[in-house]
């Protein structure tokens, strides 16, 4: 018993041993998993940091990667020009390429129904003989006939429509493409004109055409400007370019990024002073060396014997604290020396010094240079003979010659008369007045700034350049240059997409009259829209047939549209200068002595109102028709059918207006779309979001 009882407490040892064996070890396994664990994630902390360092350190190279890319680009605007071919006044020329006709399920007959189908088998056999089976063989025979020449009738009608569609479809094509031919033949008609007036050295043509060749240069680094005054001298057979060139501000203020590990930020190395002045100092001589290039090198036809070229900065000027132009570099360049200069291996700076020409010590300050002449030196051709207002006597006071206070009370009365409240600032040295005009509409209203210049020569373009600034330090929404005289080429080309109008004498003397006002240009030479200019143009159509269909317009260039103003409809139902307003259901109020000088196009069309009538289309209207009205008389000027829509179709151009070189003329062109009012307006080079 002793001994059971003995056994028994060393059984029980060992196996409390065994346990405490058992916990020891499962003690020293916990730990070192615990410190594996505590390795592991040690480690992916180290590999996390590494890999998140890793990331700094490649976004700061990449952005230092970004500077140098921009410096090596301000630094090689003038290798840029060197790879890129000449400019030609062919590049001017317009190319026509008509696709086939297509008429798509119209080219397909309708086929005809097949008299084998309506046979009826005569009884044979047994059932010949049964009672009424001849009688029910002529019924049954007689009404498949008329099955037949029901169906064979209605195919026929239908083949008849399709043709008939088909044949207008091919019309609508041909009257399409013959205006797409002629538009291209037109373009090419100006284009060999302005080649003959080249050739005659005719002033203006050499401006414009070497106004477009900088306007055509391509490469030029994001933020330079293309803004520019050219003037060509005619005895001198010589080129008058003010130029505006970048400020220092082009050039990155950062030389590199450097990533700091310590204290896990990224920190910009500034470029130095020094440093920066010495690439914009390089960056303005190539540009000035590259617009020589320009011009110099698609002077064809040897027109140019020299070149003035005077490149400014927009700055601020310290006297009276507003914008102004700060010349920083100015050289003549003679056309036989300029040729003979190698300029893949020039440097920059040492040829136009060589060239005799002056640039700015310090052009970050900026510290000016002193020109010898300029674009504005030039002599402007005259204003032409403007044509007389009819009803307009000596009684109208001369604009030309009237008191500039009554000048100024005369064009802020104007513009009050438009609706506006206006306050006037001080006069300026040159004749001209600023207006400030507000529009009280809460939707197209806003501040204009309107500057009136009443020269008796074409306007500079500088002065329209001006107008931007003047329109910056107002605030403003747009700027009006108002002029008793009239605008040149690159003056319209320099408004372009711009919150920019300009108003040329007869139009300004228009407007007086239109609100009720008086003036002239010089004796007897007033000037107010032309007859029938004011139109109402009206669309109606079948009564029962037509889906809501909303109008709208587009004044446009070139096919284009000249802005998002510019296209008319329900959330913008007037043009800017109110040339083209939507009237009362389907209807334009039109002035066409307003609309823009360079708009060549003013398309009308209407588009199925896709939210009070989804999923219509335009194939049901029948019996349109456009109506012209002079809304002086309300003189019917002519009316135009319109053709009938195909299936799908939601929108439709209904006609346009083009400039022609004796007015405005209408032309009844159509046009149809599928993806309704967003089509049509795509199609006319509205960006839409």
């Amino acid at each position: 018993m002793l001994g059971t009882w003995a056994e028994l407490q060393r059984q029980q040892q060992r196996q409390r041993e065994a346990e405490l064996r058992a916990r020891q070890q499962q003690q020293r396994a916990d730990e070192r998993n615990r410190r594996e664990a505590q390795k592991a994630a040690a480690r992916a902390d180290r590999e996390a940091q590494r890999a998140y360092q890793q990331a700094r350190e490649a976004e700061v190279a990449r952005r230092t990667a970004e500077i140098e890319e921009r410096v090596a680009e301000l630094q090689g605007v003038l290798r840029a020009r060197l790879s890129a071919p000449g400019f030609h006044i062919d590049r001017l020329r317009a190319a026509v390429e008509i696709p086939p006709f297509q008429p798509g399920e119209l080219a397909r007959p309708i086929p005809m129904p097949d008299p084998a189908r309506y046979q009826v088998a005569a009884p044979s056999g047994l059932g010949s003989f049964a009672p009424g089976a001849h009688s029910r063989y002529e019924q049954d025979r007689a009404q498949a006939q008329a099955r037949y020449e029901h169906d064979l009738r209605a195919a026929q009608a239908a083949e008849y429509e399709r043709q008939q569609r088909y044949h207008e479809y091919h019309r609508q094509f041909e009257e399409w493409a013959n205006g797409q031919r002629a538009l291209a033949a037109q373009r090419n008609e100006q284009v060999d004109d302005l080649v003959r007036r080249l050739a005659a050295r005719d002033p203006e043509a050499v401006e414009d055409y070497f106004e477009g060749v900088l306007l055509a240069s391509p490469d030029w680094p994001e933020g330079f400007s293309d803004q520019s005054t050219v003037a060509f001298d005619a005895a001198r057979r010589q080129l008058v370019v003010d130029h505006e060139l970048p400020t220092v501000d082009v050039v990155p203020v950062v030389a590199r990024m450097r990533y700091v590990k310590t204290d896990d930020q990224e920190k910009e190395v500034a470029r130095t002073a020094t440093d920066r002045r010495t690439i914009h100092r390089d960056l303005l001589a190539q540009s000035a060396l590259r617009i020589l290039a320009e011009l110099f090198f698609a002077d064809h036809e040897g027109i140019l014997d020299s070149v003035v070229l005077n490149g400014f900065v927009q700055a601020i000027d310290p006297a009276t604290g507003r914008p102004g132009r700060t010349y920083l570099v100015t050289v003549t360049a003679r056309a036989q020396d300029f040729r003979h200069i190698s300029l893949d291996r020039v440097d920059a700076v040492a040829c136009l010094e060589a060239m005799e020409g002056v640039l700015s010590t310090r052009p970050d300050r900026p510290t000016p240079v002193r020109t010898t002449r300029l674009a504005d030196s030039v002599a402007s051709a005259p204003t032409p003979t403007l044509p007389a207002r009819p009803g307009a006597g000596d009684d109208d006071p001369d604009l030309f010659v009237m008191d500039p206070i009554e000048f100024e009370n005369l064009i802020a009365q104007l513009f009050q008369r438009m609706g506006m409240e206006v306050a006037t600032t001080a006069r300026s040295g040159d004749q001209g007045v600023d207006v400030v005009a507000v529009d009280p509409d809460p939707i197209r209203g806003g501040t204009i700034v309107v500057q009136v210049k009443r020269y008796r020569h074409t306007v500079p373009p500088t002065a329209v350049r001006d107008l931007a600034g003047t329109v910056q330090h107002h605030g403003a929404n747009k700027g009006l240059l108002v002029t008793t005289s009239g605008f040149g080429p690159g003056s319209h080309e320099f408004i372009r997409n711009k919150p920019l109008g300009l108003v040329t004498g007869p139009e300004l003397v228009g407007l007086l009259a239109r609100h009720g006002l008086r003036g002239r240009l010089g004796p007897g030479t007033g000037t107010a829209a032309a007859s029938g200019s004011r139109l109402l143009v009206q669309v109606a159509w079948d009564p029962g047939t037509a889906p809501p269909l909303d109008p709208c317009a587009f004044v446009c260039r070139r096919g284009r549209v000249l802005g998002d103003e510019h296209f008319v409809f329900f959330n913008n139902p007037a043009s800017p200068e109110g040339a083209v307003r939507i009237g009362d259901g389907v209807a334009f109020l039109i002035d066409l002595a307003l609309l823009p000088r360079e708009a060549d196009r003013l398309v009308l069309a209407a588009a199925v109102d896709e939210e009070h009538a989804p999923g219509r289309d335009l194939s049901t209207l029948r019996g349109t028709k456009l109506t012209r009205l002079d809304q002086a008389d309300g003189r019917d000027l002519g009316t135009n059918p319109v053709p009938t829509r195909r299936p799908g179709e939601t929108a439709m151009v209904l006609g346009a207006f083009v400039r022609a070189d004796t007015g405005w003329t209408f032309s009844p062109t159509t046009n149809g779309f599928r993806n309704g009012l967003l089509g049509v307006a795509e199609s006319h080079g509205v960006e839409v979001e």
